[in-house]
């Protein structure tokens, strides 16, 4: 066996063992929850498959989305579980579906409180679910991605990354079977998008400004002041599109934040995935991305770890509830495939 020497590999931070697993570049350690790089030297190929998406194959609607929502209940060694990401998930169904008019037969959803085996967020449903989203899109499909949960960051090795980070999602197996990488995602839902198609990916997630490596992102400043900062590979590796456009509304934070707890009282939702869902009601249709990230970060400031307000049918899957900043995101971000005045262009899903 050519790779029996590489069949395990040291935690870069702990020293625990790690095992190999095939077809992966990154491995999640259980026992410090840190991400290590595999060494291109040992990693593991996998046999070439095509996609697999037969559990997802259903109404192909203009509009579809995908939204996760992961807990870690049980399986993070020391940690607790985080108590927003599903009813973060059900708020944002709810808003796609009443407000901006998704069909519920083309909203998946992906969460660990699932019975059905298909609908766990795990690494290999997270992959299919993604290629689902975007397999045929055409001229004037929307499409959502939403993902509630850990992020990580792992050391650059292929020099695709201005910051020399990847960012990484990191799916209910993600000690098992390693996290998905910014590279992956970026290839899965943003380079398939064609002319006239525009994706959407709104995260709730620690180390996620940039997981989904698109070209640009835009800086913006407290008074309003606004200016794209190019993010383009230093290797050029294409990171665009093929013709569609795709936006993300991430979180910013300086890895110094406090991350609020939250009584068993109260359902919790995720920062992020609160500041966006009430930016969206409160603000009239058509608002501007500029006008939308104001008034997320007024949001954010005033909210933080106070009650939450989420009414209507959107608040609807959760009476009570506060505010759990469980990604520590301090501010809104923004990064998209193509730069844009973001106060005039219309937020539209």
């Amino acid at each position: 066996m050519p790779h029996a020497a590489a069949a395990t590999i040291r935690c870069k931070y702990c020293r625990a063992n790690l095992a190999v697993i095939p077809g992966e570049r990154a491995i999640q350690c259980a026992h410090c929850n840190c991400v290590t790089r595999i060494r291109r030297a040992d990693r593991i190929p996998l046999p070439v498959m095509g996609p697999m998406t037969a559990p997802f194959q259903r109404a192909r609607g203009k509009k579809r989305a995908v939204l996760i929502g992961i807990t870690y209940a049980g399986v993070r060694r020391g940690c607790g579980e985080l108590r927003g990401p599903i009813n973060d998930v059900k708020c944002m169904r709810n808003l796609l579906c009443q407000r901006f008019g998704f069909p519920s037969e083309c909203v998946i959803m992906l969460t660990d409180d699932q019975r059905d085996p298909f609908r766990m967020p795990t690494k290999d449903n997270i992959r299919m679910a993604m290629h689902w989203l975007v397999q045929g899109c055409s001229y004037g499909d929307s499409l959502v991605f939403h993902f509630s949960g850990l992020g990580a960051q792992v050391a650059d090795d292929d020099g695709d990354e201005v910051d020399g980070y990847d960012e990484a999602i990191c799916p209910v197996d993600s000690f098992q079977k390693g996290p998905i990488l910014d590279d992956e995602i970026n290839e899965a839902i943003v380079r398939p998008l064609v002319h006239g198609a525009r994706l959407h990916a709104v995260v709730d997630a620690c180390y996620s400004a940039t997981v989904l490596d698109l070209p640009f992102l835009c800086r913006v400043a407290r008074n309003g002041y606004w200016q794209w900062e190019d993010q383009r590979p230093p290797s050029g590796a294409w990171k665009g599109t093929s013709g569609g456009q795709a936006v993300l509304i991430s979180g910013y934070s300086d890895g110094k934040s406090n991350f609020a707890v939250m009584p068993d009282a109260y359902a919790s939702v995720g920062a992020m995935t609160h500041s966006f869902i009430r930016a969206v009601e409160c603000e009239p249709r058509g608002v501007t991305y500029g006008r939308l990230l104001s008034s997320m970060r007024t949001i954010m400031k005033g909210g933080g770890a106070s009650y939450g307000d989420l009414q209507g049918p959107t608040g609807a899957p959760i009476q009570q509830h506060q505010v759990a900043n469980f990604s520590g995101v301090q501010e809104p971000n923004l990064s998209s495939s193509e730069m844009f005045d973001i106060y005039r262009k219309p937020f539209v899903m």
